[in-house]
This record gives structure tokens, sequence and C-alpha cells, in this order.
């Protein structure tokens, strides 16, 4: 037998001796105990300990053979300090034959660690989640042998899997159960509202139940099977995309070339060899490479270990059998929890959803548009929501926010219920304006519209009080699908949105693709700045097929009826010409065909560069309208990237600077009797919107759900007054309106929105 075949057979009797520990009934903390007893003796070392977190950035000595035992839940440290706290930062193994010489190293009285030379350190993890650190120590010093270190990681992953199980959970631990404790999360915020309901796993956690094999010869031949499966569904996969898109053809082979590496496949059978289980096995090559991915900056690599992370996904629901389809019900009031989602796959949930959790995402993305549609609270930036949560756990939601309270204790959701309640009474007094107009004390009347991008948008045209649509998001028909809709299906889904405005205006905007919002059919543009590059209305002009296929859906679905058309990302005069002499081609080929053509087109832009507020005279005379496109303009407007979350917020809409370039846009607009709006998220927020007003914009365009809540606020204001106040803060060099204007709102009593 070699020495390998050796080390290998020891892993494997280690690991049958741990099984026998978990099969115990005992305590957690005794469990804890014999395991470290356990492991110092099969690995002949003086010492082994774990440490485990105790939260998120603090570890604590919860178990040790040869340490001083009276150190056990007294010593803590810190995320990275330490050698035991650079491996939990890190995720990467430390091997030292002089643990005291090393950086770092920190010296612990109470556990008298002194006398011991060598130190090894390997990370507890469980698919990029740190649950803590094992250690072992011997007092020659020597360095742990590649061997030795290989069958303390198998050991370690055995670790993750009994952490997460609950195996060491009890009171004299002074462990909680994980998943049964309650978590606050911090994100950030892609779409306002609040809901409370029950957790909806759009992927259901695998949890591996067996890590240690019975058998290594049988583990062996699941996991080739296995893999076999995977292979022949990724095969089918690329048969299927021939003639796609090359993206998704390069993601694909990228699975396939994965699926069939040499290196993969050994590292999983040498983990079986050691004594781990099928599905043991490849959650720690998926641990490995997601910790890996936590290191990586470079763009691509970070793709391909996001590419292997997926596909051991696969091959673990194949292994487990714990595919989507898990058996679990819905709830009746789900709340869905995902890494990302796709648009598509968003719609497919509909209205249903009480509200959404994702770790990932932005404020433009797909996601938060069908969100924002659907008007579901939506927060991004969740960090480990999915690792956390569990269907059918109690979650509450809070988009205003930008926090989530998973498992929440009674009195959190007190206070909760309490705030969701104020604000279903301001619906119902919002309900009680429906019909009449937003005008203001001194006479001024705001024209209110919403903003829409899918046909379930429609009933709130009626039901929100808004005088038309003053932006029908014409993408998200795109985003939604994984090939591009044809003239007539364009043709006649706008026709039924302007069957179902029944003679209210719709302004429908053209394709606004580009940055953020990339068709998962078109190639994606390698731009170190997308939100500056080739978007929208330059899209349009440079690829001028589908923009005429647009206008010609557009001028079908009219059908003689009058018809509004905005170009997106207008930055000068010469951008809007060219998109209106395509207009013309697209009515002259209409008129050609003997097709009945719009009574009145009515043509505007939209304005969100700098730059065309600055456009000649001649620009707002020939402009059937504009509409400011506040969440672009302000991004530019302060060269702060929305997407950022370091540096949107430092911004205020409210600012003197940003509100004196508005109120020339509107002085330019009057001068030319050039029709203005507003529209971007601060228009539906009532103190942004009242100010709007108060400089002189007389049309905003909101989320239908901030039609009341605005109306209400413009309906007990005085106009003049508020333009005084925010005159008067600009001639005291202020920073911000803000503060002047909201003493000003509680002076005369305002009642504000819940």
């Amino acid at each position: 037998m070699t020495g390998r075949e050796n080390h290998q057979t020891d892993s494997r009797k280690l690991l049958g001796r741990l099984r026998g520990v978990m099969a115990e009934d005992s305590a957690g903390q005794a469990r804890l105990d014999k395991i470290t007893r356990l492991i110092a003796d099969e690995t002949h070392c003086e010492v082994c300990s774990v440490y485990l977190f105790r939260d998120p950035e603090t570890l604590e000595l919860c178990a040790t053979e040869g340490l001083n035992p009276e150190s056990v839940h007294q010593t803590r440290m810190r995320m990275g300090e330490g050698l035991v706290g650079r491996v939990a930062r890190t995720g990467k193994i430390v091997n030292t034959a002089d643990a005291p010489s090393e950086k770092g190293f920190r010296y612990m009285p109470e556990t008298g660690e002194e006398i011991f030379s060598s130190f090894l350190g390997v990370p507890i993890q469980r698919l990029g989640e740190k649950l803590g650190v094992l250690v072992v120590q011997s007092k020659a010093a020597r360095k742990f042998s590649e061997d030795e270190v290989e069958a303390v990681e198998v050991v370690a992953m055995v670790l993750a899997e009994m952490t997460e199980l609950g195996a060491f959970v009890g009171e004299e631990a002074g462990l909680g159960a994980r998943h049964t404790q309650p978590v606050l999360f911090r994100g950030a915020t892609g779409q306002e509202g609040a809901a409370e309901g029950h957790v909806w796993l759009h992927e259901p956690r695998v949890v591996v139940t067996n890590p240690i094999a019975d058998d290594p010869h049988r583990e062996l031949d699941r996991l080739h099977e296995a893999v076999d499966k995977l292979r022949v569904s990724v095969d089918e996969m690329l048969n299927g995309a021939q003639g796609g898109d090359s993206e998704q053809m390069q993601v694909l082979e990228a699975y396939r070339m994965f699926a069939n590496s040499k290196g993969w496949m050994r590292r999983m059978e040498e983990d079986i060899s050691r004594g781990l289980s099928a599905e043991a096995a490849v959650e720690k090559e998926q641990s490995t490479a997601r910790a890996r991915m936590e290191q990586v900056t470079d763009a691509y690599l970070r793709e391909r270990l996001h590419d292997l992370d997926d596909l051991s996904n696969r091959l673990l629901r194949i292994l487990t059998g714990q595919g989507a389809e898990t058996g679990a019900e819905m709830p009746a009031d789900p709340v869905l929890i995902a890494r990302s989602i796709g648009p598509a796959e968003l719609l497919d949930y509909g209205r249903s959803l009480k509200g959404i959790v994702l770790e990932e995402g932005s404020v433009g993305s797909h996601a938060a548009i069908v969100a924002r549609a659907l008007a579901i609270p939506l927060v991004i930036h969740a960090e480990r929501v999915t690792t956390e949560a569990l269907n059918g756990d109690h979650i509450l939601v809070d988009g205003d926010q930008g926090v989530v309270h998973l498992r929440p204790d009674d009195t959190v959701v007190s206070a909760f219920r309490d705030k969701m309640a104020m604000h279903t009474q301001a619906l119902e007094r919002y309900a009680s304006i429906l019909d009449k107009p937003a005008t203001s004390l001194d006479g001024k009347t705001v024209g209110l519209h919403m903003n829409a991008g899918l046909m379930a948008d429609l009933p709130s045209l009626d039901s929100s009080g808004a005088e038309g649509v003053g932006l029908f998001r014409t993408e998200l028909q795109f985003l939604v699908r994984n090939k591009m809709p044809t003239r007539s299906e364009l043709s006649a889904l706008y026709s039924r949105v302007l069957d179902a405005a029944h003679g209210k205006r719709v302004i429908f905007r053209t394709l606004d693709i580009g940055s953020d919002k990339v068709l998962p059919y078109m190639t994606p543009q390698d731009e170190p700045n997308p939100a500056l590059g080739w978007r929208a209305i330059r899209v349009g002009l440079d690829k001028p097929g589908v923009l005429r296929m647009q206008l010609q859906a557009l001028l079908r679905a009219a059908n003689g009826r009058g018809l509004s058309i905005m170009f997106p990302f207008v930055a000068q005069f010469e951008e809007y010409k060219a998109a209106v002499r395509e207009l013309g081609k697209a009515l002259d080929r209409e008129r050609v065909l003997g097709h009945p053509v719009p009574l009145d087109v009515q043509v505007g832009a939209m304005l969100e560069t700098p730059s065309l507020a600055f456009a000649p005279d001649k620009f707002f005379a020939e402009v059937g309208f504009l509409s400011i496109g506040g969440n672009d303009l302000k991004q530019f407007f302060f060269a702060a990237d929305r997407e950022n979350e370091r540096v949107r917020r430092r911004y205020d809409t409210l600012n003197c600077s940003f509100l004196s370039f508005i109120e020339r846009i509107v002085d330019r607009c009057r001068e030319h009797e050039t029709p203005l709006s507003f529209c971007g998220e601060d228009a539906g927020r009532p103190v942004e919107a009242a100010c709007f007003a108060a400089i002189g914009l007389e049309n905003l365009s909101m989320r239908p759900a901030s039609i009341g809540p605005v109306k209400s606020m413009i309906r007990q204001l005085d106009l003049g007054e508020l333009r005084e106040v925010i005159r008067a803060s600009g001639r005291r060099g202020e920073q911000s309106v803000r503060q002047a204007v909201m003493r000003h709102l509680e002076d005369k009593k305002i009642e504000m929105p819940a």
C-alpha cells in the first residue's frame, strides 16, 4: 500500500469514527468535545480546536483538546485577528512550522497555546459561507504534509455539514440552532413598499444529509453516473442553442469544458476515496471554488468560476434529487428569495408575490424594472439571504428602507404591522381624492401621469387616478424574451395598450437598451462605463432596422388613432432630427402600403443629458414635447453612478444647483411653449414632487402607487409660498433646500404620507 493510499485509509477511518459520534444521542457541546479529541488522536496532534462564528465578525473557541478547557466560550477574536482570524477572513489554509513567528500571530495567554509550534488552520465553510476554523497544533516544529492537510480539509467539510444540520446546538454550547434565529439584512431599495409573508426560495437549498460514505466504490459509481447525466444535459442544451446567440453558446461551451474537466473529476474522486459521500465531495469542490471567487477581481475569471458554481449546483441536484420541484407548496403570501433572477422568470410569478429579496441586482436591473411595473416591494444586495432563509420562514420586507427581517421577533412584527396599517389608512385617504385634480391652494393644477411597461400595469390607470401614461417602457417586451419579438407581436401588444387606456394619452418611449439593460439575445458591449456608452437612441440610429420595425408596429397599433412617441437619451438636436426622419420614412411606407396612419403623431424626446438643456432654440421650437428623465439626468449632473451605493445617495435631488438647472429647463420650455414633464423615481416622492411643481413643472410621471401621496401633498400646499421658501434657501447659499422645505411643511401642519 502506498503512503497516499494509507493516508486515504486513515482519513476514511477518521470519518467512520466521526459518523459514530454524530449518531450518538448527546448534547451539542459534548458531541463537539468528542470530535476535537477524536481529530487530535487520529492526526497525532496534541491540540485540536474548533472556532465557530458567534456573529459575522467574531470567532469563538467552542471546543478544544489540548488547550486550556477554561478558555472554551471565553476566547474570542475578530475576523482577521491572529492566525485563526486570518484563515477565517481569507478562506485560505495557514500551515506553518513556527506559528509565533508568523505575521499576524496573536498570543492568547488564557489558552496556553504558546508551547505549540506547528499550526494548521483550515476554514470551515459551506458554499462560500464562512462558518468557522478547524485548527490542529503540535509541539514539534514541523509543517504538515499535503496528505495531512487534505485529510483535515475533508474533516472541516464534514464539520461544515454538521454545523449546517445543527449537530452542535445546545444550551451548554451557547450556540443557537441555525436557521431558527431572527436575522436582519440591510440591503438597498429596489422598489418601495412593505410586505409581510413567508419565504419561497427560487432555487431551494440542497441539503447534504450524508456527508460520510459507507462504500467509496459505490459513491464513485454514483458520482460517475451523475456526471454522465450532467454531460448529456449540457450537450442537449448546446444542441438546442445551435445557431443562436454567440454569447449563450460561449457560456454553454464553458459548461461543457468544466463538465469534461479531468482535474475537477480527479479532485472529487480523491475526496470520495478519503471517505466523503459523492454529494459532500461535489460540495467541497464547490465551496473551494466559491472561496476563490471572492478573491478574484478579473471579471472573466469570476464569470468562469460562476459557471463552475452553477454546474456544481446542477450536479448536486442530480445526486440528491433535490431539484426545483421539491414537492413544497408555495405559501399563500410568498416572498421570493433568490441570488438573482431574470425578468421572464419574475413575470412567471406575476402579482402572486408579496415581496422580492435578492442578493444581487441593481436599482436599474431588469428585475427591478419588472418589480416596479408589478408594484412589488424589492430589496437588493441582501447578502447571504439565500443561505439563511428556508422555505416557509416568516419574513418582513421594508422596501422603503432596504431592510429585511427574517424570522422576526414579536416586537419587530408589531412595529412593522403598525407601519403597514398606517400605509393602509393613507391609501383609503388617497382613494377619497381619486377623481379630484392635483390643484394646489393657490390654484395651480399639476398633471399626474403613471409609468408603465406591461399590460398588467394598465388597470392601474383608472384605479390610481392617473391622467394618462407619461412613459410606457417598450423595452420590457424585448427583455423578457429569448428572441427578438416580431413586428406583428409588438403591434398587437401596443394596440391592446391603447385599447386599455380608453382614450387617455399613452406616451410610448422607443427601445431604451444598453447600459444595465442588455437584451439576452444581443451581444453585450465591453464598455468601461456603459451608462455613458452605446445605448438607447444611439443604438437605434446605428442599427436602424429595429427602430424602424418598432415605429412601424406603433403606427399600425394606432390604426388611425392619435399616437405619442418619445425618443430616449437624446443628447443633441441632430439625434432628434435623425430619429424624426426615421419616423417620417415609416409613415411614408405605411401610406404606400395603404395602411391607416394616425390622425395626429406627437413626437418628443427625453432630456436625460445636461447637453440637451443647452440645445439651440430651434430644438425647443421643433420638439413636440420634452420629458426630463430624472434618474439619468441626476447621475450625469452630479457625476454619481446611480448603480453605485457609495455615491448615489450623497447627492440630494433638492440640491439648490440641481433645482436651478431644472428651473432653467422649465424657463426655456415656457419661452417656446414646449410641453414639459418630469419622469423618474423622484417624481413619485411627495416632497420632491411638490418642489418640482413649485418651480414650474406642470406634469409629473411616476409609478401608479405614488399618485395618491403626491396628489394629497400638492392639494395641501400653496405652491407660490413653497417657491419662495426654495428661492430664499438658495439666496442663503444652502446646499440643499430640503431642511427649509421640511420646516415649512411642519409649520403649515401638512399631513405627510405614511
